[in-house]
């Protein structure tokens, strides 16, 4: 028999590790069999940050929203919208008023654009088909700038300077994307044979041209909460306060595949990596131990969404074709 004392630390940590490893529920099961959705199935997942609310969208078959956790879904808009999302923040909400959506698609739909978070959308020009993400400035109403990259075409960077109306290609080799304005944005460039130490550019004229400001190689897209800019590389997390003129290492977080996203603060952020999805309460200084992925998951890559709604403390996951797995602390 066990000292009391010895006892007691063996039911702390066994209340510990049941909250790691607190089983993780599906709330796409009904939705995905009552729609025959096309290839890859569930594909992308945001959380409105001021209601908690979810909005999926299943390939070939469109937005869905849920209002009660994913307990039941709602189709949004009159048409079915082709194509499918992918790369995670390819589908996402305005950072700055959480008023408008706007989504990219491959093997469909040009980007659209939704002032009611998916209610009603406008697609943009052609061009922008086959694509897979989108940068656009939230400052600006009528989002001029935007760009995005074309879909298996060798890192094509294209640039629009009239709201998506027509479209230039900057050139090859580039990755993800933010931009901060009108005439400002930085964009990471993608490994290659010519390009083995790949780094962050920065660019004041609307993508006319590009200046180096960081070594980081990023294959995610970044994150923007309350003034700046969160950005998972290949080294760790790193941060600019300054539209990209300068970053902050603020993790050494190895394997990031999606995030941060947020609780209430940028204080509190959510990180998904190979091994699990990590928390960080101090602004990314530290991080509580790995929350296991679900066992149907089978695993993370670079397909795979993490969100978090801090109205009701609950964490999301899914991987392209998954289930979409909801996560709760222990008493919640």
């Amino acid at each position: 028999m066990l000292p009391r004392f010895a006892s007691a630390i063996v039911f702390t940590l066994t209340l510990s590790m049941t909250g790691l490893a607190q089983d993780w529920n599906p709330v796409t099961v009904d939705l995905l069999k009552s729609e025959k959705s096309g290839y890859g199935g569930l594909c992308g997942v945001v959380v409105h940050p001021p209601t908690g609310d979810l909005i999926i969208n299943l390939s070939d078959r469109g937005l869905f929203r849920s209002k009660d956790q994913g307990a039941t879904w709602q189709r949004l808009g009159t048409v079915e919208l082709k194509g499918r999302t992918e790369t995670p923040l390819c589908m996402m909400i305005d950072p700055l008023e959480h008023k408008r959506l706007v989504s990219a698609f491959v093997y469909g739909s040009p980007i659209i654009f939704s002032s009611d978070l998916g209610e009603t959308w406008k697609p943009i020009s052609s061009q922008s088909t086959h694509v897979d993400w989108c940068a656009i400035d939230w400052n600006d109403p009528e989002s001029n700038f935007i760009l995005t990259l074309k879909h298996e075409s060798g890192d094509a960077l294209l640039a629009s300077r009239d709201g998506g109306k027509s479209f230039d290609e900057i050139g090859k080799g580039y990755g993800p994307a933010w931009i901060f304005d009108g005439q400002t944005a930085v964009v990471a460039e993608a490994k290659s044979k010519t390009i083995t130490q790949p780094g962050l550019l920065r660019t004041t004229d609307s993508g006319k041209s590009f200046q180096r400001c960081g070594d980081d190689y990023a294959r995610a897209l970044p994150r923007f909460k309350s003034g700046t800019l969160f950005w998972l590389t290949t080294t760790g997390l790193i941060s600019s306060a300054d539209q990209g003129q300068s970053w902050k290492k603020l993790s050494e977080l190895k394997d990031g595949i999606c995030g941060p996203v947020f609780g209430k603060d940028a204080q509190h952020m959510f990180v998904l990596t190979s091994g699990g999805i990590r928390e960080s309460k101090d602004g990314g200084t530290t991080w509580l131990s790995a929350i296991a992925l679900p066992a149907g998951m089978k695993g993370a890559n670079l397909l795979s969404w993490v969100e978090y709604d801090s109205v009701h403390d609950i964490v999301y996951v899914m991987k392209m074709s998954s289930e979409l797995y909801q996560w709760r602390r222990v008493g919640k």
